[in-house]
């Protein structure tokens, strides 16, 4: 059995709905350790392929350049999903609430630095080095990068910075910077416990309704009152995997939700002309119930080794196929004259055997270095 959290009283409160607070028996995490949970893996991929057929077939721009010709008309059935696939963002944000609970669980915070940096920058920068040459090789697909731009992006701070941004899909990166930032400093530096990550996901809850009713710019940097409902949902879903369901709980993934789909119809991504209001409600309640689904043990039958593979692939890949996969297309389409569905195909594969050429020679041997350079020195005592 595993270890109670420093810091919670297991002490059953009994409720008219049974106990408000973890019961004495453990959640499904708890029993016989903490396994890897594959499906969570594979909703990864599935958020990563989304926002890739949003970028190849749901939007014009560059995109429509690469073609030689709109996306609506060379795929006049898969545009009209597409169109909604940069709603997997969406499914990023609440697995990522969900992983970084669960991997910071124990943790110091010289521990959760080290990790996010290890895992975060080894491939980042590998792709910032492909997409930049890309643009320097073919400049008439993206903007050629200038070397400040270059070297400004490699802080993964040019947003905030007003720089250019290199990789397109990097704001997304930004938003979790600053997720782990709040995370870290307000629970845990302290420890993660029960208590502690419901109280910063109830204040989060808070601070990110008032946000709406000030224009301070600084504050809604910090608050992110646009995204912070999917990160909230993610933190209590994994509380309720961890020591299993109770009413307050369930109680913050419902507020998370119903905030989450305002901010996803309104708020987020604004109003466009091809979209439903009633499918972006859906999506996001797909996104949720996905994620409840992992939470609730239900997803135990998905053990197929393959996941592993898909969820190592989905970072690097995500940070590749947007410039890249233009690039491909243009090659390909354009170039070669190969048909739009083959095309789409070739380069679907083509940027998922890049991530794997990436999470193979560059994240696993160089993602661990850098976590062990990152360790403090222990000076000698004099």
């Amino acid at each position: 059995m595993a270890a109670s959290p420093p810091g919670l009283d297991l002490a059953a409160t009994p409720g008219p709905r049974g106990p408000l607070i973890p019961r004495q028996e453990p959640g499904p995490a708890a029993k016989g350790g903490q396994n890897r949970l594959l499906a969570l893996d594979g909703l990864r991929l599935v958020a990563a392929l989304m926002v890739c057929l949003y970028h190849y077939a749901g939007r014009g721009g560059t995109v429509s350049a690469s073609w030689h010709g709109s996306p609506s008309h060379l795929f006049p059935t898969l545009s009209k999903a597409a169109v909604y696939g940069n709603f997997g963002v969406e499914l990023f944000f609440v697995i990522s609430g969900f992983v970084i609970c669960m991997s910071s669980w124990g943790r110091t915070l010289g521990d959760f630095f080290r990790s996010r940096v290890a895992r975060l920058y080894p491939a980042y920068w590998v792709a910032l080095v492909l997409v930049t040459g890309a643009s320097l090789a073919m400049p008439y697909v993206v903007h050629a990068v200038r070397l400040d731009e270059f070297l400004v992006n490699l802080t993964m701070l040019q947003q905030p910075m007003g720089a250019k941004r290199v990789l397109g899909v990097c704001w997304t990166l930004w938003v979790e910077l600053r997720f782990y930032v709040l995370f870290a400093l307000l629970v845990v530096r302290r420890g993660v416990t029960y208590r502690r990550v419901v109280l910063f996901a109830c204040v989060w809850t808070l601070a990110a309704v008032l946000c709406h009713s000030t224009d301070n710019a600084l504050l809604h940097q910090v608050i992110m009152p646009e995204y912070a409902p999917f990160f909230i949902g993610g933190l209590a879903l994994y509380l309720i995997h961890r020591f299993g369901s109770d009413l307050l709980s369930w109680g913050i993934v419902a507020m998370s939700w119903l905030l989450a789909q305002r901010e996803a119809t309104v708020g987020l991504w604004g109003h466009h002309p091809h979209r439903d209001p009633y499918v972006v409600i859906l999506i996001v309640t797909v996104a949720f119930a996905a994620v409840a689904a992992v939470a609730l043990g239900w997803t135990r039958w998905a053990s197929w080794r393959w996941l592993v593979t898909a969820g190592a692939l989905t970072y690097p890949f995500y940070l590749v196929h947007e410039h890249l996969g233009w690039f491909v297309i243009r090659v390909l389409h354009r170039g070669l004259g190969l048909a739009p569905w083959p095309t789409l195909g070739l380069t679907v594969l083509s940027m998922l055997g890049l991530a794997w050429l990436i999470h193979r020679f560059v994240e696993k041997p160089f993602g661990p270095r850098l976590k062990r350079a990152l360790k403090p020195v222990r000076m000698p005592v004099s």
